[in-house]
């Protein structure tokens, strides 16, 4: 799990692969998603995307300037896409729902452990999921 007990206040920092974007993360983590969906495949060049649902109040821009674009997801939701305006790495997903930081921004990725697996109905066939790990094929 993302946090043992379900939610975690501790601060956490990150920010951008140039360095011109930081953020802290100082309120709720509720938990760690990890989505198999085509536009996290995408938009992390790999197998899945790795999610921090938060509170928006804990995330904390620190220095630099963000760009966003609006985009919908698989689930017909509408979420704005927020990322760094140099290099153009991803800080966070927002929808009217929930705000999803990208957990590989984080300067600290040791204590990460998902909470659930979504989308897996589009994961790549050569990726075993975990038995332990709640796993649905969509939101």
């Amino acid at each position: 799990m993302a946090n043992p007990g379900g939610q975690t206040t501790q601060i956490h920092t990150g920010g951008c692969q140039c360095g011109y974007v930081r953020y802290r993360l100082s309120g709720t983590i509720h938990r760690l998603n990890v989505c198999h969906c085509r536009d996290c495949q995408r938009q992390s060049g790999s197998a899945f995307g790795m999610s921090l649902i938060i509170d928006p109040a804990a995330l904390q821009l620190e220095t630099g300037e963000l760009s966003t674009f609006n985009t919908v997801s698989d689930s017909g939701r509408e979420k704005t896409c927020a990322f760094c305006a140099r290099c153009g790495v991803r800080i966070y997903n927002a929808t009217s729902a929930l705000t999803a930081v990208k957990a590989g921004t984080l300067d600290d990725t040791a204590w990460l452990q998902p909470d659930a697996h979504y989308w897996t109905k589009r994961k790549q066939s050569w990726l075993p999921l975990p038995a332990d790990v709640p796993c649905f094929e969509e939101i």
